[in-house]
């Protein structure tokens, strides 16, 4: 089988460590190609170590199994310094004559000096910098959402219909009135005092004229007093 990758390494990565198995030629003209198998410690100073073996024999291409997260060390250390292809599991399983005896370094190394495997899209580092911080923001968002059904699933249970008269419960007079409640408050006058005007939750025909006059008096009784200020 032709050789299309003359310096090149495959890389068994598991959680303590990786087994890396390089493929280069003989020493001497005419001799047969060379392999050998290491292992390093899955810490900074092992990869460090391994990546310095790697430049030392010339890898030129080096391809490694998609395992769960742990193959993200490794591909970042060495994309700036070789060619890294992240292989996947059912691509490898569906190439023929491997042999039982055979190491997963060792086979993904023949597969990457054979071409027989192609590699997954890794997108550049600062696309993977803005996907993680968009996936991290999307997290926060659903986690928020979730700890305020939560909140208005307890105050229903305990009987406070805060939703039914403010329009967020979580807005500016909610919180006032939460944090009464946590205080102790237990008056309701007192807690309609903590209310502003435009959070009041309309729900039939009469109240939604008083809240649109509440509002109004909000927005233009400022600008009636300024008036009045300047005309003598």
């Amino acid at each position: 089988m032709d050789v299309v990758y003359e310096r090149c390494a495959g890389i068994d990565i598991s959680k303590a460590d990786v087994k890396v198995c390089i493929r280069v030629p003989g020493r001497g003209k005419g001799t047969r190609r060379r392999g050998e198998v290491r292992t390093f410690p899955a810490m900074t100073s092992g990869l460090l170590a391994m990546r310095d073996w790697l430049l030392t024999e010339g890898v030129t291409v080096v391809g490694m199994e998609a395992t769960g997260s742990y193959w993200k060390p490794v591909f970042y250390l060495l994309e700036n310094d070789m060619e890294c292809w992240l292989l996947n599991a059912r691509h490898m399983k569906a190439v023929p004559g491997r042999k039982t005896d055979v190491k997963d370094s060792e086979w993904i190394a023949k597969l990457v000096e054979h071409g027989l495997v192609r590699p997954s899209f890794v997108p550049p580092q600062p696309i993977r910098q803005l996907r993680d911080l968009t996936r991290y923001r999307t997290d926060v968002v659903r986690e928020r959402a979730r700890e305020a059904q939560r909140l208005q699933n307890l105050l229903e249970d305990c009987g406070i219909k805060l939703t039914s008269v403010v329009s967020d419960f979580l807005g500016v007079s909610g919180r006032r009135m939460l944090k009464a409640l946590i205080a102790g408050e237990r008056d309701p006058k007192a807690l309609l005092m903590l209310m502003t005007v435009l959070c009041v939750k309309v729900g039939d025909r009469t109240s939604w004229k008083v809240g649109w006059l509440m509002s109004a008096a909000v927005v233009f009784l400022p600008i009636g007093l300024v008036i009045a200020a300047i005309v003598p």
